[in-house]
């Protein structure tokens, strides 16, 4: 039986290996690790990918946002809005610098931040807003935006998983005040290790994140504030330089994957398919389905994803418990039932195997192994209308 993994990198590295090898001897034999002219290189045409002014490289892309908040000066007794269905490093990020996050809940069709509830989650110390481009699908920005522009409010894109998503015809990271990207392995254009970015077209605000993410530092050994040490290493930038060339043609490689399962899937009752977005370009970093009756507990989904995983599709769950209840929170003293559409979300959703590479055979195994989990924990649609 073969084995379909939710994402496999092989196949990508394989296309590239020789460029590859090429640029990271090249690196080794230079002696120069930390920073130098490699560095610069991506750094400089990753910015003019996502078409802004400046782009700071950082070491991960938790590191990104928190050197955005610390940029813009947000701090103890200021309060962030952002989504409680999202990776812990959203929020982890704001509680960091001493803010507190402030989760307002989800669209279910999209989950992302659903921004008509956006506004009453503003208050006195509400300082930004940092919607996630989830899964790769791009965040309505036309409202954000323009709350942001009434309450004077920052705008931090969170594009960890989005990286070559549109929004208009914008690509995010650039509609905002501020982008944060990562580069983990598994997201579009990833590295062989960790690695992040900033971009802003301020410029004072570049200034001051590079600052901050060289120990405070713009002038060597001295020292204007406390910083971080976090720089992206010359191996990384060797590696994410050559896969930025390839990154729009993988990006169109996975919505052409995202268009295959929409075709399979459309007949299975019992699952409610991603939409595509209507105002932009996903890059579906992950491709989530809901399965649309699952239990309260997301026991039924659970069992899903076993007999999935025994037929030897391996399926994720991102994410089973929202942040707003995660223990770490539990002080903030919100309630299950608070955030109802971002709780229901974790116990329905299910992300398929997801690669630029993964073949129209293979997703019809994907597919088959789902029909047959379904039918065999007996979640028919019918019996919950």
């Amino acid at each position: 039986m073969s084995v379909i993994p939710p994402v496999d990198l092989t196949g990508q590295f394989r296309t590239i290996q020789s460029d590859v090898n090429a640029a990271v001897a090249e690196v080794l034999a230079s002696g120069q690790y930390i920073n130098g002219p490699i560095v610069e290189t991506f750094a400089k045409a990753f910015g003019e990918y996502v078409g802004t002014d400046h782009c700071i490289v950082c070491n991960s892309g938790t590191d990104a946002l928190y050197l955005a908040l610390r940029s813009l000066n947000i701090g103890p007794g200021d309060e962030v809005i952002t989504s409680p269905f999202t990776f812990i490093a959203t929020a982890e990020a704001i509680s960091a610098v001493g803010a507190t996050p402030v989760f307002v809940d989800i669209d279910l069709e999209t989950f992302n931040l659903d921004v008509a509830k956006i506004e009453a989650a503003i208050g006195d110390r509400t300082r930004a807003i940092m919607p996630v481009h989830l899964f790769g699908r791009p965040v309505d920005m036309g409202p954000v935006m323009d709350l942001a522009t009434r309450y004077d409010l920052a705008v931090i894109e969170d594009c960890a998983q989005a990286t070559g998503a549109e929004w208009m015809g914008q690509p995010v990271g650039r509609i905002g005040q501020v982008g944060c990207f990562s580069f983990f392995p598994t997201k579009n254009l990833g590295g062989c290790g960790d690695g992040g970015a900033i971009t802003t077209n301020d410029d004072e605000l570049a200034a001051t994140a590079r600052m901050l993410g060289e120990h405070g530092s713009r002038i060597k050994y001295h020292h204007e504030a406390i910083g971080i040490n976090s720089r992206l290493d010359s191996i990384q930038a060797a590696i994410l330089a050559i896969k930025l060339r390839y990154l729009n043609t993988w990006n169109q490689q996975r919505r052409q994957v995202a268009d295959r399962y929409h075709g399979l899937l459309a007949p299975i009752a019992e699952v409610v398919r991603p939409q595509p977005v209507t105002f932009g370009q996903s890059v579906w970093n992950q491709y989530t389905l809901r399965l649309s009756h699952a239990t309260a507990t997301g026991q039924e989904r659970n069992r899903v994803q076993q007999m999935m995983r025994e037929a030897g599709v391996i399926c994720m769950v991102y994410y089973p418990l929202p942040l707003h209840l995660q223990p770490v929170y539990r002080h903030l003293g919100y309630q299950p039932g608070d955030l109802p559409q971002a709780e229901a979300a974790a116990h329905q959703v299910l992300s398929l195997p997801m690669f630029p590479e993964l073949a129209e055979s293979a997703q019809g195994q994907v597919v088959q192994a789902l029909k047959t989990a379904l039918a065999q924990v007996g979640l028919k649609a019918a019996q919950y209308c």
